[in-house]
């Protein structure tokens, strides 16, 4: 069935594309545009045969000037992201014309099933949605293509869209936004520091989130009273956000202790600027004279404007506050008697204004901008977000081994792991100092230890969890619990091991058991666990089949374990933006997990480009926040059965022959490493400044020390999106093979966990393209290595049909034809740069230019556009 772009939307393209071509002709002339126009229909030409030709199209990129190449890039790549501007304002719109025609809202139906089908009442159905710990934790680590400047310009020209919808004139505005834009280069000279990555995240919740928190706890409200006749309180916010900007320093030496603190004290500010410019705006409102003697009590009976009078000095404090940290950034001394330092305090004022006006008949003004404040207090409050940190468990171990060899104890690192937990739980419980003054650790160790300083002095309310990746051991929890101890902490901060390869998912659940077996342990958790599982690198590690059940064989083992132990599982999510990452839509994700696994609480990372896309303009944000609120609460109330045992032992399989297909490649084929590095831009990525984070763990290491961004990076920009669907091909083909078709489609149609992840399969292999990958294989592969290639790109042409079968379908994502249609309409926009990419990669490759470098970075902001996701 052909399904047409909605008329709006094609409209918006058409008018962004023509604004940008007037751009183009002005500053490059009319011959270079006819030039652009005709790459674009002789991709468009290429792409409606019914086998791509694109020699016209080679000739023609091939026949550029030098000086031509990157305006070229840049013209495809900008005419991208206005597409996807134009397809993100779409959203919107579609989202208001439902909500405008009183379309059913799909969280009031699903209360309404939880009432009516799963048997819950009203009352717990209300409390279990207001007592929802849902944190969305942001991290910067994959990347963010765009400069914070050119997302600003894309910021302001969803809005001229928006004042269009409203038949405002804005054509001039769009006219300089674009060529603005145009005259503006995409691509940073350097790279962000993580301080510009913690600005960046403050950025989103300042443009985006602020507005958007309020309105979704409003609707929220309104949803429970005409659904079920409860309210919201109005200290609850099911959605939290964290961050790990300038806390996670994991394989990244730029952050340092300094850098977190540094962050930490940012964050507050930001909190305390926005908090007194609504105040600001609040005192304007509250005119009235009217009040409580509560209210009264607290400014004395001759205030005309008692509401004014006490938010006077509310908003003098957070200035105190703002001002006072800005002093102690600057090196400053800061006198912080009249600083707000709890939430309490900010709170307890605007309640009380909240109560004298709802007693003296004000309750509409008490509905407006003050219970906006109050809930953007519950939210986000001082701290704006609470700051993880993350550090590898063998940064830890040589704090230890240091120590140990200081005592003449022997070397901590070659000791067993009873020995290990002896030594750390004695030190936990004895009162004496561990660390000696005399001690001299190496930088290294010093700077672990500074980190931790930096942990125990700070608030509370500022930190979320302190998260060991590449945990595996009992040992490797209590050594940060005895190192922050060390440091002088006060209470109790979440220690959360992280279980990222198959090895570690799979030992997880005896690891967490053998800690909740420690005594004084499950007295430090106070019966509440947090546990990370790791996408991003299991599914390098083992190929995603084999990774996505790993980690639900490990989530369902470590509901079990916790259940049995009376203690509250919270599992947190390392989600990246890309299937290959354990990315897709949220909600299908979360209601494919285990039964009993999202307990009322969740927590997942928010990833690079993702959070722009998913919270960056305040409409979008408010439906993601829904369907996370949606997820969770069906989740919780009304998990389902669980899977079948035959389905798991039938799982076991399709895993292991997963497992076997993607390792015979990745690790035992010879050609696998040189094919990658010479087919794909993997060794000139790290050329392109995306994130303050090195590409690899070790300078010196293999494909192995390559982070999993840069590795899906990779495959995403030759098209063959290999890390997504290898390891699958071989499970599922080698099932059909023996005839059980019917039982793969048995699993699709029944079992939530399964289909999520043929559909998410089906996502990726949609977004492959074959002869894209050749192209880049012909160009720049030996023959001998294009061998491999051919079977790879056999192997996923095999892989496209499987799915077929499974969903028994003639064509991909036929259920789904809005996405289809959106990757048709941008490929004959991401064929010029792919080939312009070959092109320069070539070049440089054997002639290096820095203006072809700067070309071919910018094909790769491109691609990355036109994919709508990077790592």
């Amino acid at each position: 069935m052909s399904i047409n772009l909605h008329e709006a939307l094609r409209d918006d393209v058409r008018m962004l594309g023509d604004s940008l071509g007037r751009t183009i002709e002005q500053d490059m002339g009319e011959g270079f545009l006819e030039r652009v126009e005709q790459i674009r229909h002789l991709a468009k030409e290429g792409r409606s045969a019914e086998k791509p030709v694109h020699d016209e199209l080679l000739a023609a990129i091939e026949s550029l000037h030098k000086d031509e190449v990157l305006p070229l890039a840049r013209a495809f790549t900008q005419f991208l992201n206005l597409a996807n501007i134009a397809e993100e304002h779409h959203r919107v719109r579609r989202q208001l014309d439902a909500d405008e025609q009183n379309e059913p809202d799909d969280l009031a139906e699903l209360i309404q099933q939880l009432h009516s089908n799963c048997g819950q009442s009203a009352q717990q159905i209300a409390e279990t949605l207001s007592q929802l710990q849902i944190d969305l934790v942001l991290t910067a680590h994959p990347t963010e293509v765009n400069r914070r400047t050119l997302i600003q310009k894309y910021d302001a020209i969803t809005d001229c869209l928006k004042r269009l919808d409203r038949n405002e004139p804005v054509n001039e505005r769009l006219d300089q936004l674009i060529a603005q834009i145009w005259h503006t280069d995409e691509i940073r000279r350097q790279r962000p520091t993580p301080v510009d990555e913690a600005k960046w995240g403050f950025a989103v919740i300042e443009n985006s989130l602020w507005k958007a928190i309020p309105r979704f706890c409003k609707r929220l409200d309104q949803t429970l009273q005409d659904t079920l006749g409860y309210r919201l309180p109005l200290d609850s916010s099911p959605v939290r956000f964290s961050s790990w900007m300038g806390g996670d320093r994991d394989g990244n030496p730029n952050v340092t202790a300094k850098v977190t603190a540094e962050v930490l004290q940012l964050s507050r500010w930001m909190a305390a600027d926005l908090f007194a410019q609504d105040i600001d705006e609040l005192r304007k409102e509250l005119s009235m004279h009217q009040a409580t003697p509560e209210l009264r009590e607290q400014v004395g009976e001759q205030a005309a404007e008692p509401y004014r009078a006490l938010l006077g000095g509310l908003r003098s404090r957070l200035e105190a506050t703002r001002r006072g940290i800005a002093d102690q950034l600057s090196g400053l001394p800061a006198d912080t008697s009249q600083w707000i330092t709890s939430d309490q305090e900010l709170l307890q004022p605007l309640l009380l204004c909240h109560r004298s006006l709802t007693e003296c008949g004000m309750a509409n003004i008490a509905a407006g901008l003050l219970e906006d404040i109050i809930r953007r207090v519950s939210c986000f409050g001082l701290a704006l977000v609470k700051i993880d940190i993350r550090q590898n468990a063998d940064r830890h171990t040589e704090v230890f081994d240091e120590l140990t060899r200081f005592y003449q104890l022997g070397s901590y690192a070659s000791w067993s792991e009873n020995n290990k937990q002896a030594f750390l739980l004695r030190e936990l419980q004895s009162r004496r100092p561990l660390i000696p003054h005399q001690w001299q650790p190496s930088d290294a160790v010093k700077e672990v230890l500074d980190t931790c300083q930096v942990v125990a002095a700070t608030a509370p309310d500022s930190l979320g969890s302190y998260v060991i990746s590449m945990a595996s051991k009992p040992s490797d929890v209590l050594a940060v619990i005895l190192l922050l101890k060390e440091m002088g902490i006060g209470w109790n901060i979440r220690v959360v091991p992280l279980f990222e390869t198959l090895d570690d998912l799979e030992g997880g659940p005896d690891c967490i058991a053998a800690l909740l077996n420690i005594d004084w342990y499950k007295a430090y958790t106070e019966n509440r666990q947090e546990v990370m599982i790791g996408y991003s690198d299991s599914a390098k590690d083992a190929g995603q089949l084999a990774a996505a059940w790993g980690q639900y064989r490990a989530q369902q083992a470590l509901t079990r374990v916790c259940q049995q132990e009376g203690v509250h599982l919270t599992l947190f999510h390392g989600r990246g933006g890309t299937v290959g990452r354990g990315g897709g839509p949220s909600h299908t994700a979360i209601l494919s997990q285990p039964p009993g696994s999202v307990a009322g609480a969740l927590r997942v990372t928010e990833q690079g480009e993702m959070i722009r896309f998913k919270f960056g303009v305040p409409e979008i944000a408010i439906r993601n926040m829904e369907l996370y609120t949606g997820a969770v609460l069906q989740a919780t109330l009304c998990p389902g059965a669980p899977a079948d045992d035959s389905w798991c032992q039938y799982m076991d399989g399709l895993a292991g022959a997963g497992l076997r297909g993607y390792r015979s490649v990745i690790r035992e084929d010879p050609q696998f490493v040189p094919y990658f590095r010479s087919t794909t831009p993997e060794q000139e990525l790290a050329k392109l400044p995306l994130g303050s984070r090195p590409a690899k763990r070790r300078v010196d290491g293999g494909v192995e020390s390559l982070r999993a961004i840069p590795w899906i990076f990779a495959w995403t920009q030759i098209r063959l999106m290999l890390p997504a669907w290898l390891g699958s091909d071989t499970a599922l083909g080698e099932a059909i093979e023996r005839g059980e078709l019917s039982r793969l489609q048995q699993l699709y149609r029944d079992w939530a966990f399964f289909r999520t992840n043929i559909d998410m399969l089906e996502m990726v292999l949609a977004k492959s393209d074959a002869s894209i990958a050749a192209y880049y294989e012909k160009r720049l592969t030996s023959d001998e290595l294009g061998v491999l290639g051919a079977s790879l790109r056999d192997r996923l042409k095999h892989c496209v049909g499987l799915v077929k079968q499974i969903k028994q379908e003639t064509q991909l994502l036929s259920e789904n034809p809005i996405i289809r249609q959106s990757i048709e309409v941008r490929n004959p926009y991401l064929d010029p740069l792919h080939f312009l990419q070959v092109e320069l990669l070539y070049r440089d490759r054997n002639q290096p230019d820095q203006r072809l470098e700067q070309a071919l970075m910018v094909t790769m902001a491109g691609i990355s556009a036109g994919m709508r996701n990077t790592g």
